[in-house]
This record gives C-alpha cells, sequence and structure tokens, in this order.
C-alpha cells in the first residue's frame, strides 16, 4: 500500500459530481502555500480522470489515490505559487 504524505488540508467533495470536485480543489488550493499537500475526498469515479488532469493544466503534482468504503481520497501537491 502506497503512503501518501499527511495533508495540510483535506477537502470534502463527497456528493458533489463533475466537474465541482476538481473546481473546489482549485479555489482551496489558491490559499495553501507552494509545496502543500492537498487531499480531495471524492464519490465520484469521475474525480479520477478530472483531477489528474487539472495538476497537469495547472502545474501541480497529483500523487495518486486510496480508494475506501467512504469513497476516493486523491492527494496533489501544490508546486507553484499563484
Amino acid at each position: 500500500m502506497t503512503r501518501y504524505p499527511d495533508p495540510d488540508l483535506t477537502v470534502d467533495a463527497r456528493g458533489l459530481r463533475c466537474p465541482l470536485p476538481v473546481l473546489r480543489a482549485r479555489k482551496r488550493l489558491q490559499d495553501l502555500a507552494a509545496g502543500a499537500v492537498l487531499c480531495l475526498r471524492a464519490d465520484d469515479p469521475m474525480a479520477l480522470i478530472d483531477l489528474p488532469h487539472f495538476c497537469a493544466g495547472a502545474g501541480h503534482d497529483y500523487l495518486g489515490h486510496e480508494e475506501g468504503p467512504d469513497g476516493l481520497r486523491l492527494y496533489l501537491r501544490k508546486t507553484r505559487a499563484d
């Protein structure tokens, strides 16, 4: 099992559908410093596609995800200051 860094912020986007989880992550990233880790909790399977694409386009690092009984936990690292 992959061990992800402890998040600096966890955002709960469960119950939201595409594109809202990514929009919520983008908004919350604005307040974080470069190098901070965000964990996005989601239950929309499209988040597995949308969040890596968002990270690639915005210049952030997509670290991976975990699946559990309460949904997905997707991890990313903010790599640049806005």
